[in-house]
């Protein structure tokens, strides 16, 4: 007798999809995270050079150190998203973070509070625009616009709530409540992220540019410490305007490698879009303004 075919199996079902205002705040929680990070810490700084016992000076080190981190690695976000897919990128983003503050608020030392600074500051670099190219391919022209005002909001309470939350933190309970404070928030955007984000990824042939995220960084690095150093007055001013000479070598040597290689990291053929140069040159200008005022 004819053997009859198996019953075929039913595939799972997929997973559910996320409407364009869960997106985005999915998404703005990641971002608020982030910014609440950036903010707090500044608060904090004194209670935790006496704590390591060390000159509250120092303690910008640790600021300097995640805002390095960002540098280096932002540029090779939207590399790594296009080949290991956005929901992996973003949830491994959301992880390290974590993970980051978890070390930070165990710090013994300012040391390894550095070190677990620069760890924190690679899952932000990845979190955020990989967060922002969630949303751009998750949700619909018609909805866009509508989503980023969803998403703009938490983030932009984020740097509000920041000093106050920790001022309160630092006079009614323990320093690193700080860092612990992101645990929650990370582990809720995890599950949220695996449960409603599509993992989305370019297809066609991949070619990761290290050499340009070699020489980006370096120039970034260099330009942001030697930046640093001489508006601080921090260090000699030979290391500083070493560091600037640095810098600046290194970006020329990247504009060039930039025009032959055919996918750089940082793609500078986009400054001939007007509405993103003018965006950018805005951006630059405005944030210079902001840091200036707060000195």
């Amino acid at each position: 007798m004819p053997v009859t075919d198996p019953t075929p199996e039913v595939p799972p079902p997929p997973a559910p999809r996320a409407s364009a205002r869960l997106t985005a705040l999915i998404v703005a929680s990641a971002l608020f995270m982030e910014q609440l990070d950036g903010t707090v810490l500044s608060t904090a700084l004194p209670t935790m050079a006496h704590s390591f016992d060390v000159d509250p000076l120092h303690m910008n080190v640790a600021l300097t150190s995640y805002l390095l981190s960002l540098a280096v690695f932002i540029p090779a976000s939207g590399k790594v998203a296009d080949r290991f897919g956005t929901r992996t990128v973003f949830r491994a983003a959301i992880a390290l973070f974590t993970l980051g503050s978890i070390l930070c608020a165990q710090s013994p030392s300012l040391g390894f509070l550095v070190a677990a600074r620069i760890l924190q500051g690679i899952g932000g670099a990845m979190m955020v625009p990989v967060g922002r190219l969630v949303l751009l391919r998750s949700v619909s022209k018609s909805e866009l616009v509508s989503a980023m005002a969803w998403l703009m909001i938490p983030a932009t309470i984020g740097p509000i709530l920041g000093p106050p939350v920790g001022g309160f933190i630092v006079t009614y309970l323990d320093w690193r409540w700080i860092f612990y404070i992101n645990v929650p928030i990370g582990l809720l955007g995890i599950v949220l992220v695996t449960r409603y984000i599509e993992d989305v990824r370019e297809t066609g042939r991949f070619t990761f540019d290290l050499g340009g995220m070699a020489l980006s960084g370096v120039a970034l690095a260099s330009l942001m410490s030697g930046l640093e150093l001489f508006s601080r007055g921090v260090g000699s001013s030979l290391l500083a305007g070493g560091l600037v000479a640095v810098g600046v070598v290194s970006s020329g040597l990247y504009f060039r490698h930039a025009r032959v290689h055919p996918q750089p990291v940082l793609d500078l053929r986009l400054m001939r879009i007007s509405t993103f140069r003018f965006s950018v040159l805005a951006g630059a200008l405005s944030r210079g303004r902001c840091r200036s005022c707060c000195r």
